[in-house]
Parts: C-alpha cells; structure tokens; sequence
C-alpha cells in the first residue's frame, strides 16, 4: 500500500475512532458507535459486519472506519470481500475514496482536497454535515502527518 494511503486511513482511524480508543482496542477494527476508552464498545467476530444498532446513536457502524451496517452486503459482493476483517475493512475504505475521487489527492500529498471529497462519507471530517461531532482540518493533517504520510 501506497505510504500516503496507509496515512490517510491511519487518520480517518484517528479521526472516527480517536486515539485512546485506538489504543484500547484491536486499532479500532472491532469498535462499534458509541464506543469511548472509558467504555470500549467491541465486537468478538470479525466474519460480519456486527450489524449491532446502538439506540442511543440511532447507529450501527462498526470497524476502524465505522461502515454502516446497511451497506455491508452490497460491498461485500462488489469487492469479495471475505470477512469484516482488517484488510476488507482497508479495501472497503480504499473504495469509498475511489468513489470521491480522492485516490489521486492522497497519492499526491493533496490532503486538504482529498479530506473535503470524503466528507460525506466520514461524519468526523469538516464539512460533513451530519450532526456530529467533526474535526478541525489542522487536526486531521496532524494526523496523517504523524502516520508519516507526506504533503505536496
């Protein structure tokens, strides 16, 4: 995998999952919504996508890149995808970039622009509008920055 990529999926880690839960977990692969350090919500099987509904959050997401459980079947067929393990969790990730068309972005150090195509994919990042709580740009760089990933 491409340095850049891996640093930019170690950011939307960090920024969906954040650090301490990172930390407390199997790197946020088994973490499902509404998970905090304190109180780690995780899943034991990685043959699925959980499909657990947190009430609270009106939510099933789950993983490093908390997919939505709805969209686990149609993925799972378009990239035979053989598990909810680590690497179809990366392809199903790789994937939704490629649909924003931010693939180029990353591989070339275009991070801003990349991070504003996948807003609507990930609630976390600036801009995404979904209510929820979202990073500041300069804290997503800093994350990729620190994950080694380099800038144009």
């Amino acid at each position: 995998m491409a340095p850049n990529l891996k640093s930019f999926l170690d950011m939307i880690a960090f920024s969906e999952i954040g650090p301490a839960l990172l930390a407390v977990s199997d790197n946020g692969y088994n973490v499902l919504v509404g998970s905090t350090a304190d109180k780690p919500l995780l899943f034991d099987s990685y043959a699925q996508h959980p499909q657990i509904h947190n009430k609270a959050m009106n939510s099933d997401a789950a993983g490093r890149y908390q997919f939505m459980g709805r969209y686990w079947s149609a993925y799972k067929a378009q990239l035979s995808l053989p598990d909810f393990g680590h690497d179809s969790q990366d392809k199903w990730a790789i994937q939704l970039i490629k649909e924003c068309h931010a693939l180029d972005d990353i591989l070339t150090g275009h991070i801003t622009v990349a991070v504003g195509k996948c807003a609507s994919r990930w609630a976390s990042f600036p801009g995404a509008g979904y209510g929820q709580p979202e990073h500041q740009l300069a804290a997503l760089e800093d994350a990729y920055e620190r994950a080694g990933g380099q800038f144009a």
